[in-house]
């Protein structure tokens, strides 16, 4: 299929993957003449790719167009939509467009629904940070791309360690790749724990510690993720959508709801079998402190986002929030 749109904000396999079509695509003795890349900032760029990707090839090899960072997925203007619906179905075999952007193309989009039948989409999205099994799933997956052998524990162990971060997942597998080398036994957790850079400083730990009234620990957890460039609107989402889960199952326990089918339905939980769990987290914590902790930290998401200083913001919000969860003594 000669035609791709790569969007998401993992950039990192985002362009791994534009690596991979590109040593795909094209010979490198012939790429400085068939490999042409249009930024945002080039006049006119979408109707430049297609004119340019409808040229045969120079040499040996394929031509790749690659139109960066484009917003056609969100905004396509009608004379671009006419070119794309005349170019799409008649590219040539030997040439390969690829659109790639950061946010998700609109569905309902004319763009979505011509480019979904004549191309590819692909998405390459951060994982939440709270949706472990994917994570864990994605440690698995990326370890057997690598023909790693791994312990469930230290699949565990990996998920715990570097989170959502796939860059990190890639250099700590390519660790395990150079020490490891015997190919026929998994690779143990104790091997990983000497080999991994295990960071216990996560967004989750962050609200576990909020909700505690744990002030001095949820401090020193965000100097840690500062520190680590987290970006501090990430770390509110994910604040946002713990508590979020949180109140969803203190409402549904007051309301006396018992289903854990009803429950995960009412809260998005994809896998009923957590509820159990989450049960346990709220178990010492007040509806009326939950009901709390949502304005304070919209409060903060608004604050960052009108430019004030990060660390601060987070600080003065975090010990507020932490006072909100403090135990009466």
């Amino acid at each position: 299929m000669p035609a791709y749109f790569f969007w998401g904000d993992d950039d990192f396999q985002l362009q791994a993957a534009v690596q991979a079509l590109r040593q795909e695509t094209l010979d490198e003795a012939w790429a400085s003449f068939n490999y042409e890349v249009f930024p945002p900032s080039v006049a006119n760029g979408p109707i430049q790719a297609l004119n340019q990707v409808m040229t045969p090839p120079f040499g040996l090899g394929k031509r790749l167009v690659w139109l960066q960072n484009t917003a056609l997925g969100q905004r396509c203007p009608d004379e671009v939509l006419a070119e794309l619906e005349r170019t799409l179905p008649g590219l040539p075999s030997e040439s390969v467009l690829l659109l790639t952007s950061a946010a998700k193309p609109d569905g309902r989009s004319k763009f979505y629904k011509l480019f979904k039948k004549h191309g590819e989409i692909r998405e390459f999205a951060v994982i939440p940070p709270w949706k472990t099994d994917l994570i864990r799933q994605q440690v698995e997956t990326v370890a057997k791309a690598r023909s790693l052998n791994l312990t469930p524990k230290t699949i565990d162990l990996l998920a715990e360690a570097v989170g959502n971060d796939t860059r990190q997942l890639h250099i700590e597998l390519e660790k395990l790749a150079l020490f490891w080398n015997d190919p026929q036994r998994p690779i143990p957790p104790e091997a990983a724990a000497d080999l991994v850079t295990v960071s216990t400083q996560n967004s989750l730990k962050l609200a576990q510690a909020a909700k505690q009234g744990d002030t001095q620990t949820a401090l020193s957890l965000v100097e840690d993720l500062l520190n680590r460039n987290e970006p501090a609107l990430r770390m509110v989402a994910t604040l946002v959508s713990q508590f979020r889960l949180w109140l969803w199952l203190k409402v549904m326990e007051a309301e006396r709801v018992t289903s854990e089918a009803e429950i995960a339905a009412a809260a998005e939980i994809a896998n009923p079998k957590r509820i159990y769990f989450l049960r346990q987290e709220i178990r010492g914590i007040t509806l009326a402190q939950l009901q709390r902790s949502l304005p304070l930290l919209l409060e903060l998401e608004s604050e960052l986002k009108l430019g004030r200083d990060e660390r601060a913001t987070l600080q003065t919000k975090v010990i507020e929030l932490c006072r909100v969860f403090r135990p009466v003594s």
